[in-house]
């Protein structure tokens, strides 16, 4: 059994915590900036971190966590559960908390897909309450050491219920997501996955994709000439490989389908290279598109 390490740590009252006992398991970019968000609102609420002993010590360097343990013996008394491992450690982390949590407990995820673990959330005890969740925030690089505490600030947050009576444990997860700044809204499994497979999973395969076709036709001297612009569209080309095959593995159907819009659209813009047709109408698309995204809406006569 791992030894739990406390750190105490100085702290104001806060708000009362909705939940006193948050164990998060896997502190990378999400989980480690849920912990120092956490922490930051919640002064009063102990967060328990769960991950590899080096991980750990970084998240005690930056304060994120006040109990520290490599087993998931330390969230016996949790009266939250987050999963933040990669997708398919938080389905296989879901059969073990029975042996570990003897009481009741909710459990929610951060994971970019969800029909698969939803479904492997039938099967936990009656006395756990599992909600999916996705936080829409990110950044280039992940790793406890990009964690910060105001990254869900401004960001949706989805929440996946099924089935019933879990409507007083969504509003306090509501209560929660809200606390650390990000805006909580619910959609069903399948709705989320197919929407996700293009607002991120499509674009995370393209960008790494580009980045390769990219770097290996230019070459590192040709890289030293890139503007601004290529560094802008690959910004996510850093992301870790692992993560992104268990997304991929648990949102084929969708990604697949994603894939193949966007290659339909390649395709036209390879086969319209001279006349340019279809340069004229995917990008007249593109800019309109793009006028409707939330960054990029512009005063119109002088009124936000």
């Amino acid at each position: 059994m791992a030894k739990a390490l406390t750190v105490v740590q100085p702290g104001s009252p806060g708000q009362t915590p909705v939940f006193g006992k948050i164990g998060i398991v896997g502190l990378g970019l999400v989980g480690g900036s849920l912990a120092l968000a956490a922490r930051e609102v919640w002064p009063s609420a102990l967060v328990i971190g769960v991950d590899d002993k080096d991980v750990l010590e970084r998240a005690m360097v930056q304060h994120a966590i006040d109990v520290a343990a490599d087993d998931l013996v330390v969230i016996s008394e949790a009266d939250l559960i987050v999963l933040a491992a990669p997708v398919e450690e938080n389905i296989s982390l879901l059969s073990r908390l029975d042996g570990f949590v003897p009481g009741h407990a909710v459990v929610t995820d951060v994971g970019s897909t969800k029909r698969a673990i939803v479904a492997a959330a039938r099967t936990l005890p009656p006395r756990f309450t599992f909600v999916g969740g996705h936080p829409l925030a990110g950044a280039a690089r992940g790793g406890i050491d990009y964690a910060r505490a105001d990254l869900f600030k401004g960001r949706p947050w989805i929440l996946t219920p099924e089935g019933e009576g879990v409507g007083q444990t969504v509003d306090r997860l509501f209560a929660f997501v809200s606390g650390l700044g990000a805006t909580p809204r619910t959609m069903a499994p399948e709705v989320h996955d197919r929407l996700l497979a293009f607002l991120s999973h499509l674009p995370q395969l393209t960008v790494s994709a580009l980045m390769r076709t990219v770097g290996e036709a230019a070459g590192s001297e040709g890289l030293s000439l890139a503007g601004r612009g290529l560094a802008d569209t690959t910004r996510l080309a850093s992301s870790p490989a692992r993560i992104w095959r268990e997304v991929c593995a648990t949102n084929a159907d969708h990604i697949g389908q994603a894939l193949d819009r966007l290659i339909e659209d390649l395709q036209a813009l390879r086969a319209d290279l001279t006349k340019g047709d279809a340069v004229e109408r995917i990008f007249a698309a593109a800019a309109e598109w793009k006028s409707r995204m939330p960054g990029d809406r512009q005063p119109k006569d002088g009124h936000s």
